[in-house]
């Protein structure tokens, strides 16, 4: 993989500088391996970025990329397996299809890394993953896998399953269903401990195994919830069993925004879709400042299907329109969402060691909306130039 330095850029790093820099960045192996306002490196290939802005790979903190296919209908709809309420044995990483044109459709405008999993139907769904949105193997897409254990309240699976005389009918059900799941898990753990100290061998349960991941604290719970209600829902069964949590939709957060802070952080969004159902009713873009001015971690999510994944990008810009600062609008999509999803290691933050994962734009892309993604950078490799641009 042959060295490559970006020239003359301006760089919003995203790790703790709230101000662009004129820099260098040099990229080998796929990392970032230098980052300085001048860097001479006669053995590597140039690329000329005056005038032109360059942004950590963005990502979309929550969506269905792969899971809910583009253009096919119901035959590529994997995401809810509605056979049973509970699923946690589920991984999402069997249901995507890594070829799907979204995934294009995603690079070729900046997102880089994505969080994509299960819908909604289920109390108890499967595993969410986190992937890149390009690399040359499917395997080597995965950034962490599994990454969060995705459970759901308030009206989707409340109506998901009563047609067929199965709970959850009410809230009530749902929060018992997840509760006694999280039960089960605790158990399990504590008879498999047991039985090795015994030198026996205890039974493997797929299910009970990915939830002992979740009481382990190895990865969260990743909660939708809409409504106030279903949130402080969500809230009060991760305190019950000491588990970590994102608040992903959250869309009634910022009316409790004192609240929130057991969380590891908060996923927002769809912000630029329609409010077609009734827990979606107080969801705005206006939520972000609230947010951001209680101290509260938040990202940006797509949810696609509902958006495509680059809408993080118009989202961002109008919470940013409607009174949050601008950095902490990239910041959603940038290093807010790798700290929350637990990749601010990996991807989120233009530094020395991370993921060479770079985007370039001619303009601002969340203050103007003609700006264009004239680069991308995933791994150290370009796999998009716009014509406009010459690498």
């Amino acid at each position: 993989m042959p060295k490559i330095v970006i020239k003359h850029a301006t760089v919003y790093t995203m790790d703790g500088e709230d101000q662009p820099k004129a820099l260098d960045i040099l990229v080998e192996d796929g990392k970032i391996k230098a980052l300085r306002s001048h860097i001479d490196c006669s053995d590597a290939r140039e690329i000329d970025a005056s005038g032109y802005i360059v942004l950590p790979g963005l990502i979309d903190a929550h969506c269905h990329i792969g899971i809910f296919e583009t253009a096919i209908g119901a035959l590529g709809v994997d995401g809810n397996e509605i056979s049973s309420p509970a699923t946690p044995e589920l991984r999402a990483i069997d249901g995507i299809n890594p070829f799907d044109a979204e995934f294009v459709h995603s690079y070729t405008h900046g997102v880089t890394t994505v969080a994509t999993g299960q819908g909604s139907s289920n109390p108890i769904a499967g595993t969410f993953v986190a992937m890149k949105t390009y690399a040359k193997t499917f395997d080597e897409m995965i950034v962490k896998d599994p990454l969060a254990m995705k459970i759901a309240f308030g009206e989707n699976p409340k109506t998901s399953f009563g047609d067929r005389k199965l709970a959850p009918v009410t809230r009530m059900a749902t929060a018992a269903i997840i509760r006694s799941w999280l039960l089960k898990a605790k158990e399990y753990i504590g008879q498999k401990e047991e039985q090795a100290a015994q030198g026996k061998h205890h039974p493997i349960d797929l299910g009970l195994e990915a939830l002992a991941k979740v009481i382990k604290k190895e990865i969260p719970l990743k909660a939708h919830a809409h409504r106030a209600d279903d949130i402080l829902t969500a809230l009060r069964i991760a305190k019950e069993f000491n588990v970590d949590i994102t608040l992903d939709h959250c869309s009634e957060g910022h009316l409790i925004p004192d609240q929130l802070g057991y969380a590891k952080g908060v996923i927002i969004g769809p912000l630029m879709g329609f409010p077609h159902k009734s827990e979606v009713k107080h969801q705005s873009a206006a939520a972000a400042k609230i947010l951001h001015d209680h101290n509260v971690l938040f990202a940006i999510m797509s949810d696609l299907p509902s958006t495509h994944t680059i809408e993080i990008v118009r989202a961002a810009g109008e919470c940013v329109k409607l009174g949050l600062p601008m950095i902490e609008g990239l910041k959603a999509i940038t290093c807010n969402a790798a700290k929350i999803l637990g990749l601010d290691q990996k991807v989120g933050s233009i530094r020395e060691g991370l993921d060479a994962d770079l985007v370039v734009f001619d303009l601002n892309p969340i203050e103007h909306l003609q700006s264009k993604c004239l680069m991308t950078m995933i791994d150290g490799t370009i796999i998009h130039t716009d014509p406009s641009f010459i690498v």
